[in-house]
């Protein structure tokens, strides 16, 4: 997972061709904190794609635009738009997260 450093960053990885990842959370989150232990098993039965961490308290322009009403959240972006969007109040799982991310992105073959 790489961490968002600035506005311009952000706007730059959503705009490409290849679908990607943010997450949006905060310091201060425990369930974000909680998301960070499974998170890697997760991925690991996906194939690879760009995943990115942006804090909601760094960036709450980013956060409002988006409709980020809870943290954690996933969200999925393509083309500059957003075409996907896991809510906090269903990202509480592994099975959850695993459920959304596979709508966007193949299981990788056993």
């Amino acid at each position: 997972m790489t961490e968002m450093i600035n506005q311009e960053q952000f706007e730059n990885v959503i705009a490409g061709e290849e679908r990607v990842v943010v997450k949006i959370s905060a310091d201060w989150c425990p369930d974000c904190k909680r998301m960070d232990f499974f998170i890697g098993s997760v991925l690991e039965d996906l194939e690879s794609f760009p995943f990115y961490e942006l804090n909601k308290d760094e960036y709450p322009e980013v956060a409002e635009k988006y409709d980020v009403m809870g943290i954690p959240s996933l969200l999925v972006f393509q083309n500059g738009e957003k075409i996907g969007h896991l809510h906090s109040a269903n990202a509480k799982t592994p099975d959850e997260v695993s459920e959304f991310l596979s709508q966007y992105f193949n299981a990788v073959s056993a």
